[in-house]
C-alpha cells in the first residue's frame, strides 16, 4: 500500500464562504498514482470545514444562510467568546457542516455520485487555513 500527503491552504477575502476544492484534490490524486483506494479530505481547523454536495452557487448560499440562521456572528453571544475571541458562531457551523469527507478511488478517479464534489467551508476566514489530503491504496 502507498500513501500520498498534502497540504492545501485556503484564505478567504469574507468570513464565511464555500470554495470548490475538488480540482486541487484530484490534482493530489494524479500526483498520487493511486489507482484503487481511499482519499481523505478533512480541515484541519475548527472554524472551517469540508464536506460534498452540489456545485451550485444558489445552493452555497443557501447553506451560508443557513448556518448563520442556526448559529448567528453574534460575538456577544458565546460563553466561548468570553476568552476574547469573537467566532463562537464559526465552531458551531464547522460542526453541522462537517469536519472530513472520504472519497473511495477506484481506477485513478474520485469515484462519486452525479453532482457530488468537495468544498471547503470557511466560517471565520480572512487568514491561511489548512486542509489535508491524504491517500491511501495502490
Amino acid at each position: 500500500m502507498r500513501s500520498h500527503t498534502a497540504y492545501l491552504t485556503f484564505n478567504t477575502s469574507e468570513r464565511c464562504a464555500i470554495v470548490n476544492i475538488n480540482p486541487q484534490v484530484e490534482a493530489e490524486l494524479a500526483k498520487s498514482g493511486i489507482k484503487e483506494g481511499l482519499c481523505l479530505v478533512n480541515a484541519m481547523h475548527i472554524t472551517s470545514s469540508v464536506f460534498i454536495n452540489d456545485n451550485e452557487p444558489g445552493l452555497h448560499r443557501d447553506f451560508l444562510k443557513w448556518v448563520e440562521n442556526l448559529a448567528p456572528y453574534a460575538p456577544e453571544a458565546y460563553q466561548h467568546n468570553l476568552t476574547g475571541e469573537d467566532n463562537g458562531d464559526a465552531h458551531l457551523k464547522r460542526t453541522i457542516m462537517g469536519r472530513e469527507v472520504v472519497v473511495a478511488v477506484t481506477d485513478g478517479a474520485l469515484d462519486f455520485g452525479p453532482w457530488e464534489r468537495i468544498f471547503y467551508g470557511e466560517f471565520d476566514g480572512r487568514r491561511d487555513k489548512r486542509v489535508l489530503v491524504k491517500i491511501i491504496g495502490e
